[in-house]
């Protein structure tokens, strides 16, 4: 292409030109950080995804972010929700990018914008519009024209979307940093003499389209210049091999804080002080100055936008969960490291770096400015809590810990010791659907070869048949019979899911897992005399999200064997999507055009439609429905899809992987909203209910040895305190809040001492004050907020010579 040869000879002159353009509002960079407005920063970054939320939402989600010690919003742009179709573009609704980033921007916030246009994030096709398949000679990701052109075409558009709305930061607008292609080298050998020109070519026409502001790519150790090699995963700390220039500064562009969950799999839970050691070590090994968490708010995977086996909910662990809600401690003991490290951002930024050896495995990393300003990262990587010496004083570093010096001597932070209160969320029944007189059902009806149109000669590729417009493909067959017969059927898969039918009825069902599509279906069948229908329905569970040569993934039946015959090269019917998705009857409009029948009034077999009709419960707390009674299917409201449930594939430990499906306040109206349930399985309706999401329980554990809040660290640096009241804010607290509109109503259990356990599970100790529940009561019932200082005066003292723990665990109402 003619415009890709001009940014490649105009290469060399944006590298010389970048880091040293000074222009008002321009985003630059050096070896320390980003340079925004001509001042370094140390920015602390979330990932919040438009489409995973809703616009009612983002306002809420911004301003919890902000108050978190948050400096940056991330997000992706998601190609195949915006171009679904192509040339036919969508940016309203959850789609619209714009109105999010301006949303940051009103709150004072700055942005990252992840272009891809290849995104992975477990959403399906990574991204990626199915339709791009359909293009002759296409190979995704590598040195490929086809690819190319479509790929700066999209990119472009973005681009100047961004520029027309002056929202990139050298235009007066939020946006600071943007990304180029995603992760591209854990799959760029797969591409062998195709991989390195792609990354030269992609690094080129965006550094080309002159944003003003500098370009990522992530986990591509030899990104070009001035393009910023980042690092993803969750211990960048140690596994970053750091900038490939010394120009060049440290990013961390992934920070998982938990880790997508697929369907048969539990979740991995992270904690908030492994997350915050590893920042600490990455900002102190190598100067980091910009961190992001992904994610800070996971949200919904609506519709059918999760990729293959991924479940609805996405980051459910994050510091803000799936509702928007804050999760304790997480939210808050990130809090309390962004503060930390603010006040130690002078020294990072500007001053000389020095590592120094307290232990075997212990170092201090100091940053000193010539004024003498000094900071310290105190670092403890054994397994063992650990005395050190750092210039002539001694600390206590637990194990597996970083203590924040802002001024190399009073300990500001640990990251293994949480202030932060523990929260725990409660499920309140609101609305049952127990009764079948509120149920209504339509039985989808069983295709067979002779009501189906199209016809192939072998069986067809799922994912080039229905171009993604369905999760379902029907293959039917007839196959005649010289009598009655008992027959073993064999049905080889690559889709996710398969449902057999002989003759229209129900005769079984397999699937395949995670990362492992492949399965069979293995039945003993009658057959009977003359001509036989077989109809197999195939099921993708979301399309694959990674992986070289994505465009060549294939899904839906590969072979079908009736006692070893093989019928696969035999005449086939088959058919996009079910009747009730193409009469779209989870709609009013749609719902009108079928017959609806009682519940239970037919057949007892797979494929339904359930519907009923609901009024919006009051309040103004989150809301999901307990879908722990279905077995595999979708759900809509109003139309709208609340995403894939499947509730049958459950975790080693016999669960469920996810039993509750978020319904956003703003898809209902106050009264007579239609939920519609497409059940694959046998699922059962009734045992269905709507329940809010309230905070019923706060729960703090801080010992003597624990840290008061950063904000407190600050008295020490005001001039005109006396000793005595620097003393008394540098004490720790028990911190308790519930959520708005709710008061502390109960103090559930309450211990000055040595109680046993944690708030998980909790007893009195040997030591414990007699009068710490009416302490606690004096303190805290009928208020939202609560702080109990641990005071010997208040509580007394039950065993003099040992170091006293507060543990209290208190109701919300």
């Amino acid at each position: 292409m003619e415009m890709v040869r001009v940014l490649l000879c105009s290469f060399a002159l944006l590298l010389m030109s970048f880091a040293c353009n000074s222009d008002a509002g321009d985003v630059t960079y050096d070896g320390r950080s980003l340079i925004i407005n001509g001042e370094r920063k140390v920015l602390f970054s979330g990932s919040i995804h438009y489409p995973r939320s809703t616009p009612e939402m983002w306002p809420s989600l911004i301003a919890k972010a902000k108050e978190g010690g948050i400096d940056v919003i991330q997000t992706y742009v998601f190609w195949n929700l915006h171009e679904r179709q192509q040339g036919k573009f969508d940016f309203s609704g959850r789609n619209d990018i714009i109105s999010f980033i301006k949303e940051v921007q009103n709150q004072g916030l700055y942005v990252t914008l992840r272009i891809g246009p290849f995104i992975e994030s477990e959403w399906t096709y990574g991204g990626l519009p199915i339709w791009l398949r359909d293009i002759p000679g296409i190979v995704y990701r590598s040195d490929n024209e086809p690819f190319k052109i479509e790929m700066e075409k999209w990119t472009t558009r973005i681009v100047y979307m961004m520029k027309s709305e002056k929202l990139y930061a050298s235009l007066g607008g939020p946006i600071i940093l943007s990304q180029i292609e995603n992760e591209y080298k854990m799959i760029e050998p797969a591409f062998h003499e195709r991989g390195p020109p792609y990354v030269r070519w992609a690094a080129a026409m965006a550094v080309g389209l002159q944003t003003g502001v500098p370009w990522v790519m992530c986990k591509q150790d030899d990104a070009p210049d001035p393009v910023i090699n980042t690092c993803n995963g969750m211990k960048c700390g140690e596994t970053f091999t750091g900038p490939n220039s010394p120009n060049k500064p440290a990013l961390w562009t992934e920070n998982w804080t938990s880790q997508y969950q697929v369907y048969g799999d539990k979740p991995l839970l992270r904690s908030a002080e492994d997350i915050a050691y590893q920042v600490a070590l990455f900002i102190a090994k190598f100067r980091g100055s910009y961190v992001n968490y992904y994610m800070y708010h996971g949200g919904t995977n609506f519709g059918r936008s999760a990729s293959a086996f991924v479940i609805t909910s996405y980051y459910d662990e994050a510091p803000l969960d799936e509702y928007g809600s804050v999760r304790q401690p997480k939210w808050g003991h990130l809090k309390e490291l962004h503060a930390a490290v603010k006040l130690a951002s002078n020294p990072l930024l500007s001053g000389g770096h020095t590592n120094v050896s307290l232990g075997e495995l212990q170092d201090a990393y100091v940053f000193q400015v010539k004024s003498g300003e000094c900071a310290a990262f105190l670092v403890n990587k054994g397994p063992k809590d650990a005395s050190v010496v750092f210039q002539n004083s001694p600390y206590q570093l637990p194990r597996k810990s970083i203590s924040i010096l802002p001024d190399c001597k009073t300990v500001a932070f640990n990251t293994a010791k949480v202030n932060a209160q523990q929260s725990t969320r409660s499920w309140q029944v609101t609305q049952k659907f127990d009764s079948t007189e509120r149920w209504e059902e339509y039985k989808e009806a069983i295709p067979n070869f002779d009501n189906t149109v199209s016809r192939a000669n072998t069986l067809p590729e799922q994912l080039f048949t229905t171009k993604d417009e369905s999760d379902y493909l029907w293959y039917t067959i007839s196959l005649k019979q010289d009598s009655n017969t008992q027959s073993k059927l064999v049905v080889q898969s690559r889709g996710h899911v398969l449902h057999a039918f002989v003759n229209g009825v129900f005769v079984g069902s397999a699937h395949g897992r995670h990362r492992n599509e492949r399965f069979s279906l293995e039945q003993t069948v009658i057959l009977n005399k003359g001509v036989n229908s077989l109809s197999f329905l195939s099921a993708m569970v979301g399309l694959p999200d990674s992986g070289a040569y994505l465009e060549r993934r294939v899904g839906g039946l590969r072979k079908v064997l009736i006692e070893e015959r093989d019928l696969s090269k035999n005449s086939w019917g088959y058919r996009v999507g079910l009747s009730g998705e193409k009469l779209e009857i989870y709609t009013d409009a749609g719902s009108s055009k079928v017959e609806w029948n009682k519940l239970g009034s037919s057949a007892n077999q797979p494929l339904k439609w359930f519907k009923t009709h609901f009024d919006a419960p009051a309040g103004n707390d989150p809301i999901a429905l307990n879908l722990g009674s279905m077995g595999k299917g979708e759900a809509f409201v109003n139309g709208q899809s609340i995403g894939r449930y499947w509730v049958l594939f459950q975790t080693p430990e016999g669960k469920p992987s996810q039993t509750w499906y978020h319904v956003p306040r703003a898809f209902l109206k106050p009264t007579g909203n239609l939920l519609v349930l497409l059940e694959e399985e046998n699922g059962d309706p009734l045992k269905v209910s709507l329940d809010k999401i309230s905070v019923a329980q706060v729960c703090g554990l801080v010992s003597e040895t624990h840290l008061p809040p950063v904000v407190k660290w600050l008295g020490l640096k005001t001039q005109n305190q006396n000793n005595t009241r620097k003393n008394r804010d540098r004490r720790p607290k028990v911190q308790l809040s519930c959520p708005p509109k709710r008061n502390i109503s109960k103090v559930l259990f309450a211990s000055f001492g040595n109680p046993s356990g944690d708030c998980q599970n909790y007893s009195t100790g040997s030591c414990h004050s007699s009068i710490s529940t009416a302490i606690v009561e004096q303190v805290c019932i009928g208020k939202r907020r609560c702080s109990i200082l641990l005071s010997k005066n208040r509580f007394g003292d039950p065993c003099p010579g040992i170091s006293k723990t507060l543990l209290v665990d208190a109701q919300c109402t």
